[in-house]
């Protein structure tokens, strides 16, 4: 299996979707504010520690967030739809 490598970008826009801060990613992942700000100040491939990319993006993904790989079409990010479970009445 393939490790789906994500970009920067993918977590800004990401965190747009969900209109989260910097703030409210961290607190989502349990990982520090400067460490968020650190890493979204880079472009390019999300870097850090395993554990750190591992934790923010379980984060989105636990939230809706779907990362969409290169696939020829370039790589991006969407919310993914609710299951009927999730659904508001």
């Amino acid at each position: 299996m393939s490790i789906l490598k994500v970009s920067i970008r993918q977590i800004k826009a990401a965190r747009a979707l969900l209109n989260w801060s910097q703030e409210q990613l961290a607190i989502a992942a349990g990982i520090s504010i400067p460490t968020i700000k650190r890493l979204e100040a880079q472009d390019g491939p999300l870097g850090g520690r395993e554990e750190t990319a591992t934790k923010i993006l379980n984060s989105m993904r636990a939230a809706g967030v779907e990362f969409i790989d290169e696939n020829g079409g370039g790589p991006g990010v969407r919310l993914r739809k609710p299951k009927p479970e999730e659904r508001e009445v």
